[in-house]
């Protein structure tokens, strides 16, 4: 079993930053950020190996950056450059021969 608690998010202006945290319970092999906007399906955001290999997707690739505590079983996701397009429900994940999903937390990225 793998819990994941986040944090962070809320509102900021184009062109601002945000930094989101997920505590995870359990050990998870890989753990991650996907997010969802209204009326559109869940999308990879960032993902992070417990080697450290990272993947993002296309559209957040120089903005945002993903980072790993092994130590304290968290994974943080640092958002820069924010538009309005990344204004979604932001969920942590976590795979452990199964997907295992944070509550989520609101981005909202006025322009």
């Amino acid at each position: 079993q793998v819990q994941l608690v986040e944090s962070g998010g809320g509102l900021v202006q184009a062109g601002g930053s945000l930094r989101l945290s997920c505590a995870a319970s359990g050990s998870a092999f890989r753990l991650g950020w996907y997010r969802q906007a209204p009326g559109k399906q869940r999308e990879l955001v960032a993902t992070i190996t417990e080697v450290g290999g990272t993947n993002y997707a296309d559209s957040v690739k120089g903005r945002f950056t993903i980072s790993r505590d092994k130590a304290k079983n968290t994974v943080d996701l640092q958002m820069n450059s924010l538009k309005p397009e990344d204004t979604a429900v932001y969920y942590c994940n976590g795979w452990r021969f199964r997907d295992y999903w944070g509550q989520g937390t609101q981005v909202t990225v006025s322009s």
